[in-house]
């Protein structure tokens, strides 16, 4: 039996902005019980939901030195689909309606955290074979282990794993600042280590003292070793490339499930969908008062409306978009340029666009389950969840060829009859409008190649399963 420590700063469903969360939640939920004791450690947020701090238990608690003073660090654990959670809490750090806010305490108080998983190990009674670290948030563990927690035999020989989910973020800082609330010495500031543009950079650290890293796609971890997708780290990451793995996400296929979905208003499957499927768009069309048309081409988009996701190009050309034989639902919150162009469309044209400007779970179900195609042109994109479930309901994805977009959509090739969705590979905002009308024009004329692609789409498997594997073999390469 081999002991896997996974830490965080999200998992649902205790705490989710992203991604993030759906991955460290669901991933320990699929490796074998029978060979791996993976268990995840979290901050205690005062903004979780007051029915998940309703299942933590009391364990124990003590003091750290931090910063300059003693800090209480309590222990609580809870228990949730099979895998045990440990919580760290401190109401200092971790109080406050969201998870992050402003960069300076975010790394203080996450610094704080990387403390505080190795520090708590001994007293929960549990060595972990292997620590795997997600995100700059984790990125001091790696760093600590060869550090202040190098000496005993306690933590001698655990390894580490860092997962780069998002290399944009990296958890940055003045040096100054960052030596104070770290306890490092000037020997961790130098280019080959942890400082990067002058700064303190939670990431780098463990990208350069991690036993291994990953990443989530074959083609981001290609990508990151270049400077235009590498966001000033390439160097190192080219440097570790020998020890660098992409590893693809995967979803919860009982989740995301279209034949056993309660949230949709008609379940159906790759084998009934051409007749089934239509009805969630009439029931769609009739929720967000659309034209109700069973026939009308529906594009999707559920997102963080960013430019990374690649809404830059969805503005220039907006008003092609929404053409008469088209209908445009959207689902998300973020930039305000974004939103604001949604709801003019949205107030324009009532009956073929609807802006959706908040965050459902409920109706993100609806609306992969109602949707023809779903529209993701992002600028880079590491794995991307959003394409994986489209997929799953058979909504046809149209993606840039980037990261993990190009990984998993195959393109449709009308003269072999092969593709799982349709994609673009510059990023051009006319390139990605051809790709859609082109996409339109198969919906239309070749409904019979269509629903083909629909059904490949629904029969690709990107379940936790496969990836599970790889990341056991991972961690037996790292403690053979």
């Amino acid at each position: 039996m081999k002991n896997i420590l996974m830490a965080a700063s999200e998992a649902f469903p205790f705490i989710k902005t992203g991604g993030l969360a759906d991955v460290v939640g669901s991933l320990p939920k699929y490796l074998d019980k029978k060979y791996y004791d993976c268990r995840i450690v979290l901050p205690k947020y005062a903004c979780m939901r007051q029915e998940m701090k309703d299942r933590m238990e009391y364990v124990t608690h003590f003091y750290m030195n931090y910063n300059g003073r003693d800090r209480y660090v309590g222990i609580m654990q809870a228990e949730y689909d099979g895998v045990q959670y440990y919580f760290i809490d401190n109401e200092e750090y971790f109080s406050g309606p969201s998870p992050y806010g402003d960069w300076l305490w975010d790394i203080e108080k996450f610094i704080f955290f990387d403390q505080a998983v190795l520090s708590i190990l001994p007293v929960i009674g549990f060595r972990p074979d292997v620590i795997h670290c997600h995100d700059w948030q984790t990125g001091l563990i790696p760093v600590y282990i060869h550090d202040k927690f190098a000496g005993g035999d306690f933590y001698r020989g655990i390894k580490t794993v860092m997962t780069i989910h998002n290399l944009k973020f990296q958890g940055c800082w003045g040096i100054r600042d960052f030596q104070r609330l770290s306890g490092l010495s000037n020997y961790y500031f130098t280019p080959d280590k942890l400082e990067c543009n002058k700064d303190g950079n939670m990431l780098k650290g463990g990208i350069v003292y991690a036993d291994a890293v990953t990443t989530v796609s074959c083609t981001y971890a290609n990508e990151i070793q270049t400077p235009f997708y590498g966001e000033g780290l390439d160097g190192i990451l080219s440097a570790r490339r020998n020890d660098l793995r992409g590893i693809l996400n995967g979803i919860d296929y009982e989740v995301f499930d279209p034949d056993n979905d309660s949230l949709i208003s008609t379940n159906y499957s790759d084998t009934n969908f051409r007749t089934r499927k239509v009805r969630n768009k009439t029931a769609l069309q009739k929720e967000l008062g659309l034209e109700v048309n069973p026939k009308k081409f529906m594009a999707a988009v559920v997102s963080r409306l960013t430019a990374q996701k690649g809404f830059d190009l969805v503005q220039r050309v907006i008003e092609e978009i929404t053409t008469e034989d088209v209908q445009l639902v959207v689902l998300g919150t973020g930039e305000a340029g974004f939103e604001n162009t949604f709801n003019y469309f949205a107030w324009k044209y009532p009956q073929r666009v609807s802006s959706n400007i908040f965050y459902s779970e409920e109706l993100s179900h609806k609306i992969y389950a109602a949707s023809d195609a779903f529209l993701m042109p992002s600028a880079f994109e590491p794995c991307g969840l959003s394409q994986l479930m489209a997929l799953r309901y058979g909504s046809v994805p149209i993606v840039r060829e980037t990261g993990g977009l190009k990984d998993t959509v195959e393109a449709y090739n009308e003269f072999e009859n092969t593709g799982t969705g349709f994609s673009f590979a510059n990023y051009n905002a006319h390139e990605m409008l051809f790709t859609l009308q082109y996409a339109k024009r198969v919906y239309y004329e070749k409904r019979r190649s269509w629903n083909n692609i629909a059904e490949r789409a629904m029969k690709q498997d990107f379940s936790w399963d496969a990836s599970a594997l790889k990341y056991q073999e991972l961690y037996d390469w790292l403690t053979r």
